[in-house]
């Protein structure tokens, strides 16, 4: 006999490992995964912020999905997203401006490649019990697994739909949709 609390959070630990697996067979693009770090000052001497990385993940839409040894059999919920490109200097044109430019930076500092998307601020979400009515992207209801775009979503998908959509967008892009 089973328990149906676990039994959807087997279910979804299943699915996201053959999505993984189908993804990295089909090579597709993965992106770094990063944490802000704000250093403390050193004899008073205050350090710009980085992104140290922690790894590399697919992302799949609100979910990343670990892709690399240190990530592997992972998720997080998609946070803060963004590439790494000169920072450029600062001309106060509004506030969200200068924090993308900072984030721009504090990537740049991290030694990403030029050109690489980095996502950082992600929540991991636990593959255990706790995902049974829990209130993340991924939580599993009536001991089936779901997602939803964001905690305060107010609907949600099937894992299975949301899965054969999105890593089917990634596996087989459109035509000129990586051109």
């Amino acid at each position: 006999m089973t328990d149906g609390r676990t039994d959807g959070v087997q279910s979804a630990r299943a699915m996201l490992e053959d999505a993984a697996t189908r993804l990295g067979t089909a090579g597709a693009r993965d992106e770094a995964l990063g944490e802000y770090v704000e250093p403390k000052p050193v004899l008073g001497i205050r350090r710009d912020p980085t992104i140290r990385s922690l790894g590399r993940v697919w992302r799949v839409g609100a979910l990343l999905l670990g892709s690399s040894p240190e990530t592997a059999g992972q998720v997080w919920a998609t946070g803060a997203i963004t590439r790494v490109t000169e920072a450029g200097r600062s001309q106060f044109v509004s506030v969200s401006a200068e924090v993308r430019r900072a984030y721009r930076a504090a990537a740049a500092k991290g030694h990403f490649a030029p050109g690489d998307t980095v996502n950082h601020s992600a929540t991991p979400i636990p593959l255990d019990a706790s995902l049974v009515g829990a209130d993340t992207a991924l939580f599993v209801r009536d001991d089936e697994p779901r997602v939803r775009w964001s905690a305060t979503a107010g609907t949600d998908v099937p894992l299975a739909d949301y899965l054969a959509d999105r890593v089917g967008l990634l596996v087989d892009p459109p035509p000129g949709a990586t051109d």
